[in-house]
């Protein structure tokens, strides 16, 4: 056995400590995000709009070290417009007005560390317009299909944090993200298989083998999320995006699966049937 590091004890009593401010406001964030999925289309864009704005904050104090620059401004107005775009059901002006924010940060940025800088708003925004045009199905698969992605990516974090301390072993990457374990990854995404499965049950006529997949391909790719976030921040010495959520850090830290599950959604959606992508997810049709 090892012996005990000095900073061993004052890291568990720490953990212990944030404990309880992480659990309440992750209860919160969730009751809340939760209200505005379930009160329809138009409050959940408005959720969505204030977290995006939020996370082009962050993602600007990451990359840049800036607080309110104007790449940041130029971020917010074309996120701001793509979010807008989505929710009145002009999902390719959406796309377009964000590829355009591209190339306009990239050029304001011109130089030192403009790839990253305009890398944000796709980051930012394609997750964003992906749960809104999920979220604009027809009912009640617009409101099935986002809670679907969401609870998937809970279960995904949820599960791999317990079998990876749990159950440990080899490591997934550690120069990345030091606590992940390959336990975890498969706790994780086995985990989402089963979000999958439950929901084909409750909707009756959806394929449990197949919704059960599909889970298990948002997990393994919300994992992905995470580790990319995880490779950013490290790349510039960062802990957090940012301190606004107690115990958790920042909207970044949380949303960072759930940007990648969003997108590969809508794609799998999409790719099935344009025109209802929501039900497609679902039900397959």
């Amino acid at each position: 056995m090892q012996p005990e590091t000095p900073g061993a004890p004052h890291r568990s009593r720490s953990s212990m400590t944030d404990l309880g401010p992480r659990i309440a406001s992750a209860l919160v964030m969730a009751g809340v995000a939760l209200g505005l999925l379930y009160a329809g289309a138009l409050p959940f864009t408005a959720l969505i709009l204030i977290v995006a704005l939020v996370m082009s904050w962050e993602w600007g104090n990451v990359v840049r070290g800036a607080g309110i620059d104007a790449v940041l401004v130029v971020h917010g107005i074309l996120v701001t417009a793509a979010v807008i775009l989505a929710a009145l059901g002009y999902a390719a002006l959406a796309l377009i007005a964000l590829i355009a924010g591209t190339f306009i940060v990239g050029a304001l940025r011109f130089g030192e560390k403009a790839r990253l800088s305009a890398v944000g708003v796709m980051y930012v925004g394609l997750p964003a317009v992906a749960l809104i045009v999920l979220r604009s199905g027809v009912e009640p698969y617009g409101f099935r299909a986002v809670l679907f992605v969401v609870l998937a990516v809970i279960a995904t974090d949820t599960l791999a944090y317990f079998t990876g301390r749990g159950v440990g072993g080899a490591k997934l990457w550690p120069s990345v993200s030091p606590n992940k374990t390959w336990s975890g990854l498969i706790g994780g995404i086995t985990g989402a298989a089963l979000v999958g499965a439950a929901f084909a049950y409750t909707i009756g006529s959806a394929s449990v083998v197949r919704l059960a997949l599909i889970g298990l391909a948002l997990g393994l790719i919300a994992q992905g999320g995470d580790l990319a976030e995880s490779s950013l921040k490290r790349s510039f010495g960062v802990k957090d995006a940012s301190s606004l959520l107690p115990g958790h850090g920042g909207l970044m830290d949380r949303m960072d699966g759930v940007v990648a599950a969003a997108v590969l959604a809508l794609l799998i959606g999409l790719a099935v049937n344009i025109h209802e992508p929501s039900r497609a997810l679902l039900l397959g049709y």
